[in-house]
């Protein structure tokens, strides 16, 4: 998606400081029975690599990592940016507005290109309210200065190895 070059990005991650990637920790589908893995660490100087594997023994199939709620300054978001590496597959960007381990988690998709770098641009509009991998239809759209965790995610039935590199993470007001 091209957006307007009236809109300012701003950075929130970029992974050249060691406490960006601190921050992520793992949610896999371990917590209802599933044994998909996965991992947030440094895979290179400035990137991360979310990556891990996906199984669908035991009714799982879904990989995720998030960060700890915490203020993110996304006020007035127009769209989150990303720019990635991936591997061919389908992945997920998520967005939690309040400070619980479970709730309403707004997901926008995006599919990456196997070995290419891609700026990826996620408009807030589009985002969807999910409750544990189902939509929720008449919850409120996502309200960008309520961002409190932010994350990935890897499901659909997309079994086997998986690999996301992520150099940064921006918004755009």
């Amino acid at each position: 998606m091209i957006l307007s070059a009236l809109l300012v990005a701003t950075t929130l991650l970029d992974f050249d400081d060691a406490a960006d990637l601190a921050l992520w920790r793992p949610v896999d589908d371990v917590v209802m029975g599933g044994v998909s893995r996965s991992s947030f660490e440094q895979a290179a100087a400035g990137i991360a690599r979310f990556g891990g594997n996906v199984s669908l023994e035991n009714f799982g199939g879904f990989a995720s990592v998030r960060t700890p709620p915490r203020d993110w300054g996304t006020a007035g978001a127009q769209a989150f940016l990303l720019r990635v590496r991936g591997d061919g597959k389908t992945y997920k960007f998520t967005v939690r507005t309040s400070d619980g381990l479970d709730g309403i988690q707004y997901q926008s998709r995006f599919t990456t290109t196997a070995g290419e770098w891609t700026d990826v641009g996620l408009p807030v509009r589009e985002f969807v309210a999910t409750f544990r991998g189902r939509k929720v239809p008449f919850a409120a759209s996502l309200d960008p200065a309520k961002a409190r965790a932010l994350g990935f995610m890897i499901s659909d039935k997309q079994a086997g190895p998986f690999e996301l590199l992520v150099d940064r993470i921006a918004i755009e007001r």
